[in-house]
């Protein structure tokens, strides 16, 4: 048996950002792994080390045994505690250490791709003893390795792949958290609707509908007169959802039209990772 049809996207895109992520740390000197990224608290070094964790967990190896230093100002909860733990085991690790370990599990992740044969709801285990399904894992993966790649080429002014596999992962990934953006969090009025007009390497056009009961909905037609609509460039949509930027500091990118406060209130809440 081979990879499932309806894993193969996630896969796909894995590939091509790990990849990716390995060709923008090969050549780096040693000070360059110290460079400040868009993730609060972590460098270039912590991204890696971070990818690297991910993958480690996918393929099933145990946690590291470490103990957390007591001044880390960006580790604030238990997921981050959690995924803190594969990266400070690693912060002092040489730049030949890194990219030989990176490497090594790329050969390692490729062949249990290659000899996966699980059905896609198969339970596998998450963060924090979660469970979830094969699936949901390998696409959630597959939608960080992307977002982590794209922390690495801001960090290294080394823009691209804003159009890749990965990145149409992320869009299907951040629209299905959407509705509760509008309806629950930024508490749109009832029978209302929201548009977000999206363009750049990545473009859609998706609509929010909140019912009488107050439940959001995702659509692909676009809605008349709706409450509040909000037009971004896809750059600057994803890296408010990921909370890589504050919605102050791109406000010459974003236009809206209608209730002032309700699209307000969206953007305050617009970040969905953790």
């Amino acid at each position: 048996m081979s990879l499932h049809p309806a894993l193969q996207p996630y896969a796909d895109a894995w590939t091509h950002s790990v990849e990716a992520i390995s060709e923008l740390v090969q050549p780096l000197v040693e000070a360059e792994w110290n460079r400040r990224t868009p993730c609060p608290g972590w460098s270039v070094r912590d991204i890696v080390s971070h990818v690297l964790g991910l993958d480690s967990e996918m393929l099933g190896d145990p946690r590291p045994i470490h103990t957390l230093p007591r001044d880390l100002y960006h580790v604030t909860n238990d997921h981050q505690r959690y995924m803190e733990m594969q990266v400070d085991v690693r912060r002092h690790h040489t730049a030949p250490e890194m990219t030989s370990e990176l490497e090594y599990m790329i050969i390692r992740r490729n062949r249990q791709l290659r000899n996966e044969s699980r059905d896609p709801g198969t339970k596998v285990r998450g963060p924090l003893g979660t469970e979830l399904t094969l699936q949901d894992a390998m696409r959630r993966h597959a939608f960080d390795v992307w977002a982590h790649e794209q922390d690495l080429r801001t960090a290294l002014g080394r823009p691209g792949n804003l159009d890749s596999p990965g990145a149409h992962v992320a869009r299907d990934v951040l629209l299905d958290e959407l509705p509760a953006v509008v309806a629950d969090r930024a508490d749109a009025p009832r029978s209302s609707a929201v548009v977000f007009d999206v363009h750049g390497p990545v473009e859609f056009l998706r609509t929010i509908r909140v019912d009488i009961q107050g439940r959001g909905t995702l659509e692909s037609s676009p809605a008349l007169g709706p409450a509040a609509t909000l037009t971004l460039d896809w750059e600057t949509y994803f890296r408010l959802a990921c909370g890589r930027v504050t919605p102050e500091a791109s406000k010459d990118r974003i236009k809206t039209e209608g209730d002032p406060d309700l699209a307000e209130a969206i953007l305050r809440n617009f970040t969905v990772t953790p």
